[in-house]
């Protein structure tokens, strides 16, 4: 099977929403859809999270994070105490984290699993930075900002993760079908994750958005912190590069000094939140 084979197996696999996700996903899944649940009571959001030990080390560990603990002085020490802290609607996006990560973690072929790792440390960077410029900067709201940065690239971990199926179908970035079949993917990767339609629309809209001046929506929070992002992603399309803000434009929206607080702030996000993550 040749590549443009393979690409158009996988997107009509994903367009009929035949998507293969490793197990550790479809538990994670069910996750989201109980804490989804308007009515999803915090004891019973607690005993499932209980119920999958490694979720409830993480949220214990991203709620001591700088992610969440910011002014918090004491530490928790419990699942109940680290999802009062969190919220449901982060620990709504650290499940969707896990989620990302899992993707990668079955990834055979070394040359792959390097960018899954890179794709990881590029996202990480984005979501933090996302988080302190939707505070700073654009004003959207942070929560959602951070959830936007985790899953943006979830159609890139998924393509990774099926790219081990087919040897050779990543080795080449620059073909333009290729460009199409990402997009699509990624679109019906967001809508089986339940990713929120304001949330899969800025995502979307990474292919071809505008940043606006003054910048002051989630989907310019994502162009800045995809440019901000001092680790690119391994599956970086020449028109990201080139739609995203200049540095000159960055030095028009946002002086020197607020420019290197937000990347020390946000470089001590993504530490903490990786070391709580990559567990």
């Amino acid at each position: 099977m040749n590549k443009l084979q393979a690409f158009g197996l996988i997107v009509s696999q994903a367009v009929r929403g035949e998507l293969t996700f490793p197990t550790s996903v479809n538990s994670a899944l069910q996750l989201q859809l109980a804490l989804a649940e308007p009515d999803c009571h915090i004891d019973h959001a607690i005993k499932l999270v209980l119920g999958e030990p490694l979720l409830a080390a993480r949220t214990v560990a991203l709620a001591n994070s700088a992610v969440y603990s910011r002014g918090d002085a004491a530490p928790v020490t419990s699942v109940r105490a680290a999802v009062m802290r969190m919220g449901y609607r982060n620990l709504y996006a650290l499940v969707a984290a896990m989620v990302v990560r899992q993707f990668g973690s079955k990834i055979i072929d070394p040359v792959l699993r390097q960018k899954a790792t890179q794709l990881w440390e590029h996202t990480a960077h984005v979501a933090a930075l996302a988080h302190v410029l939707a505070r700073r900067v654009t004003h959207v709201d942070a929560d959602t900002a951070l959830f936007a940065g985790i899953v943006h690239e979830v159609g890139g971990f998924y393509l990774l993760s099926r790219a081990d199926e087919f040897p050779g179908l990543l080795d080449d970035d620059t073909d333009h079908w290729m460009e199409s079949a990402e997009e699509i993917i990624s679109r019906e990767v967001m809508k089986k994750l339940l990713i929120p339609l304001a949330v899969s629309e800025a995502i979307e809209g990474l292919r071809d958005g505008l940043l606006s001046i003054p910048p002051d929506s989630l989907l310019d929070t994502l162009l800045l912190a995809k440019q901000l992002s001092p680790v690119p992603s391994p599956l970086q399309l020449t028109y990201v590069e080139m739609l995203t803000p200049s540095d000159s434009v960055i030095d028009f929206i946002i002086d020197n000094e607020t420019l290197q607080s937000i990347l020390a702030e946000s470089a001590e996000e993504v530490h903490s939140m990786s070391a709580a993550l990559l567990v």
